[in-house]
């Protein structure tokens, strides 16, 4: 049985960190590990590097998500298209693990945490095979169309108007880098 927490309140980061743009710039700039040469994300090679859409950093989001400060409206109107799409994605995701049919719900323990999902006995040798691993190895077209709405969302965050799926991968990894150098010589 799958285990994992929902997204957080800043949907906007979770959606922009299961984006393809994310997902590129991660397996291009992680390290390798192991035997197999598995991806490993480090923080300081992938994530303190990611050039975040601009106004939608997980501080600012986390900002909007909790309202400490008034964000720009068009940055509120973008981080809501993607946490919509994020939430989405996550929905879908938790009713082909967890379908209401094969489950049972019981309160956590402590406070803030989610559910226990308990298998119902006839559905539980089914249930241990239905892992996110096994569903993105299939990529059901639900899972893929859901990933494309949600690229669509943080493409717009980019203002990347000509963006579609089938855009190359060195050309997103191009506009990635090119506003992760520009921002780094804003900084210096």
């Amino acid at each position: 049985m799958q285990r994992y927490r929902s997204p957080a309140p800043d949907d906007a980061t979770f959606g922009i960190l299961h984006s393809r743009f994310h997902e590129l710039w991660s397996l291009r700039l992680c390290t390798w590990l192991g035997v197999g040469n598995d991806p490993r994300y480090t923080p300081t090679t992938t994530f303190e590097t990611f050039p975040f859409p601009e106004g939608l950093t997980p501080r600012d989001t986390a900002k909007q998500a909790g309202a400490a400060s008034a964000p720009c409206m068009a940055d509120e109107i973008v981080g809501a298209n993607i946490a919509a799409a994020a939430r989405r994605l996550n929905e879908l995701r938790e009713n082909w693990l967890n379908p209401p049919e094969w489950v049972e719900r019981m309160p956590e323990v402590v406070p803030g945490f989610p559910d226990r999902i308990v298998p119902k006995p006839e559905h539980a040798a089914e249930l241990k095979k239905r892992t996110l691993t096994n569903l993105y190895n299939a990529r059901p077209a639900w899972l893929d169309n859901a990933h494309k709405a949600l690229d669509a969302a943080v493409a717009a965050a980019y203002g990347w108007a000509d963006y579609t799926p089938d855009m190359p991968d060195e050309e997103i990894l191009r506009r990635l880098l090119a506003l992760n150098l520009a921002r780094s010589a804003a900084s210096a």
